[in-house]
């Protein structure tokens, strides 16, 4: 079995390459070559940073149309990680409107400003640091994960899905109720960084590397 990390530029490649070879004896590469990426058994589709340059450099790459085709596929698991969730769904608000990968109806917002919590205490945006995920659907990627456990978060937009089959768990920040684990199919994606969340992250890209859809 390979595992091949997307690689068009964008995204902690090497930190979540590391974070797999711990979990997996399994090959790891990261790779931009179409011929390696398609032959791979299991993908994974970072992303950091705006997502304007994300998709610019996945188009710039000529990665867009084959990763468009291994999604409409669904031939083999794929993760998607942090703006790499992001860009699964239909359109994001972040630099005037982007058009994304449209695998997931749903669009991806801003938290907003100057916000504030229930108790009065100033939020900040980016949303940064660790915060319960609250699990919305049942999945094997969340075996031995405890329903309301923490993981690590850099974010400033957040998905907001159309259909409630497709979320899979949900965070609470500034009054919004972010979709951050959203999937179908062989397909599942996360906002926060599985690599950055200790233990439960390492768990959840251990389900990963042993799910079989």
């Amino acid at each position: 079995m390979t595992i091949a990390v997307i690689d068009y530029g964008m995204g902690n490649l090497h930190s979540v390459a590391k974070a797999l070879e711990h979990v997996t004896h399994e090959n790891v590469m990261i790779t931009r070559d179409p011929r390696s990426i398609r032959g791979a058994s299991r993908l994974v589709l970072p992303g950091q940073g705006a997502i304007r340059d994300c998709m610019g450099e996945l188009q710039r790459t000529e990665l867009e149309g084959l990763v468009k085709s291994l999604l409409s596929e669904q031939a083999k698991p794929l993760l998607g990680i942090c703006v790499g969730q992001q860009m699964l769904f239909e359109r994001s608000e972040e630099n005037g409107g982007v058009e994304c990968l449209g695998f997931l109806p749903g669009r991806v917002r801003h938290f907003g400003k100057h916000l504030t919590a229930a108790d009065g205490e100033r939020l900040k945006v980016p949303h940064m640091g660790w915060n319960q995920v609250a699990q919305h659907h049942d999945h094997p990627l969340w075996h031995g994960i405890d329903d309301g456990a923490r993981f690590y978060f850099v974010h400033s937009y957040f998905v907001e899905a159309a259909e409630d089959a497709d979320i899979f768990g949900t965070t609470d920040y500034a009054g919004a109720q972010a979709h951050v684990v959203t999937g179908r199919g062989t397909v599942f994606a996360v906002q926060f960084h599985p690599e950055k969340s200790a233990k439960d992250g390492l768990q959840l890209l251990e389900n990963f590397v042993t799910w079989t859809p």
